[in-house]
């Protein structure tokens, strides 16, 4: 069976969320950035939705949020897309209240899920990039990780058509680009 999720929802009326349970998520709800923060710092929870005009704390909430935790996913609601730039530089995503609870849902999935995957992917790229720089001695793990990111690399790998790794190299550059399908 697999995990539920926990939002921490900060949002002027909560309630608009509920939603969000019929897709598998937990709820924690806060009505300001003030409460949204205390909410932050005594559960756990694997990411927030929160609005963007919350009074006064629209940007600090945020930033405060990175602060204590930098990994958290944030998807920020909007009523509009003209958002200044410092209010979406430290979230993950920016839904428009206006696309509807399914699309909140399929970002919040991406944020939870497919962000998490490319940070693994961008991270194993950087080791094969500094191991073609520098020989260094790998762990089996870090060899079959660095295999799979070369597979996955622009097609300058000496070995595209090695079976070595677990999936083929337009695979791995679905995954890259986040157009792979479950």
């Amino acid at each position: 069976m697999a995990t539920t999720s926990t939002l921490l929802c900060i949002h002027h009326d909560p309630g608009q969320l509920t939603p969000l349970q019929k897709h598998g998520y937990e709820l924690v709800t806060a009505t300001n950035g003030s409460e949204g923060l205390r909410l932050l710092m005594s559960r756990s929870v694997d990411a927030i939705v929160l609005e963007y005009h919350l009074g006064l704390l629209n940007g600090e909430v945020v930033a405060e949020i990175k602060r204590v935790k930098p990994q958290l996913p944030i998807v920020m609601l909007a009523d509009h897309p003209d958002l200044p730039a410092r209010a979406m530089q430290s979230v993950d995503a920016v839904v428009i209240k206006s696309d509807g609870i399914h699309f909140l849902g399929a970002t919040i999935r991406f944020v939870l899920n497919v962000k998490p995957a490319k940070r693994i992917v961008q991270a194993a790229e950087a080791l094969v990039r500094q191991r073609r720089r520098q020989p260094i001695a790998c762990s089996d793990e870090d060899n079959s990780i660095a295999a799979a990111a070369a597979a996955a690399s622009d097609g300058d790998s000496d070995n595209d058509n090695d079976n070595d790794t677990p999936f083929s190299p337009d695979v791995w550059r679905s995954i890259l680009d986040g157009s792979i399908k479950f």
